[in-house]
């Protein structure tokens, strides 16, 4: 007897105050964060019913609305509950979810006085950057020749939508046969990957390049930060150069969709053993706990 294909849950995304199936889903062409990239977006986790650090990802999220002058049309609160709903509706308790705010639906123009009401939108789905094999094994990555966006023109602290600099890293590191690309700054100094933190050991401290060089502020950079405090590990925000990467004895990159993920080489140099090292270890085991604990629960 032939065996009936199990059937796969139905998809939902919110927008504008109402759920509409994946299928149909769908806003304007005219919406500006289409057209240019205009507005600002969060992705957080779920960790078995636990929406981690939400509070920390709307801080950041009126922030960078605030930095281009895009007013949420809701509350924190709303938001957070618009995020819940949204995993509940799907019937979710691990979870990738991505709340963006766009300027709205405007004309073929610039001006953003022509977008009266912004678009809000949330989806909830499972993400896997990365082969889990390689949690274990290390990455290897490369220096992309695409420069971190300067401060001054397009300031990385803006989440933003538009992430063009961030594909073009991500590109060269896809052509060139690797997971991600490391970026520098206008000076050569060491900002961020395409889509991550970057974090260094070097004789038993904890180095991270600071936010004003090209880094984005990362929420698991800032929860990394936390749990090598608590855990008694020596950190420094510090000004690095790939020559510093190049000579760490561990490395590993930082985001909310890859966690923790140990770097073993860079530009065909061997980091350290060339194996992720026990500090990266330490702090993926106290990340981990930190995932149960620090966040908002809900219900499925």
């Amino acid at each position: 007897m032939k065996k009936r294909a199990a059937k796969t849950a139905e998809n939902y995304i919110f927008i504008n105050g109402k759920f509409f199936p994946k299928a149909e889903a769908s806003i304007s062409v005219f919406d500006h964060g289409l057209l240019y990239g205009d507005g600002v977006f969060e992705g957080m986790r779920s960790y078995n019913g636990l929406l981690f650090r939400i509070e920390e990802h709307l801080d950041r999220l009126w922030e960078s609305a605030q930095a281009i002058l895009l007013k949420i049309p809701y509350s924190k609160k709303d938001l957070q509950d618009v995020c819940i709903a949204t995993l509940q509706k799907n019937k979710l308790k691990d979870a990738y979810i991505r709340l963006v705010v766009t300027r709205g639906t405007g004309d073929l123009g610039l001006d953003p006085r022509k977008c009266k009401v912004p678009t809000i939108f949330a989806i909830a789905d499972k993400i896997e950057l990365y082969d889990p094999a390689l949690y274990s094994q290390g990455i290897e990555i490369i220096t992309a020749a695409t420069t971190r966006n300067h401060p001054e023109a397009i300031n990385p602290c803006i989440k933003s939508l538009n992430y063009l600099n961030n594909i073009l890293a991500k590109i060269e590191a896809t052509n060139a046969g690797y997971c991600d690309a490391l970026m520098l700054n206008k000076d050569g100094y060491v900002a961020e990957c395409s889509g991550a933190n970057v974090f260094i050991v070097k004789e038993g401290n904890l180095f991270t390049p600071p936010t004003y060089v090209g880094a984005l502020k990362g929420i698991t950079r800032g929860a990394i930060i936390d749990v090598a405090k608590k855990i008694k590990i020596p950190f420094q925000e510090k000004i690095l150069t790939r020559h510093d990467l190049f000579n760490a004895e561990e490395c590993f990159l930082t985001g909310t969709a890859a966690e923790i993920i140990p770097v073993v080489k860079l530009d065909g140099r061997v980091i350290g053993n060339g194996k992720p090292g026990e500090t990266t270890h330490s702090l993926r085991r106290a990340f981990g706990d930190l995932t149960r604990v620090d966040g908002v629960r809900y219900k499925i």
